[in-house]
């Protein structure tokens, strides 16, 4: 078997309020900083998978997100997935 970590961002879809986003945004202006504007706020997520081969354990991310990781209704997910020293 071999060792892979994998870097997924799950982030709101595009369409949805992000209200965390938005009232960081809002936020900017009284920091000095009014040209930063429409930040959407996510989460980042790293892990360690052991599989046969990257197919797989890029099967097996999807899978994670899917079913756990991210909300498919209010969120989308990407992801990259890479072979480490073991």
């Amino acid at each position: 078997m071999k060792n892979f970590r994998a870097s997924i961002d799950v982030m709101p879809h595009d369409n949805l309020l992000d209200p965390q986003g938005k009232a960081v945004t809002g936020a900017m202006g009284n920091l000095g900083l009014p040209e930063i504007t429409s930040i959407r706020i996510g989460k980042h997520i790293t892990l360690q998978v052991e599989a046969k081969d990257k197919k797989t354990a890029e099967a097996k991310v999807d899978e994670a997100c899917k079913k756990l990781l991210a909300n498919q209704i209010m969120e989308k997910f990407a992801y990259t997935v890479e072979e480490v020293a073991g």
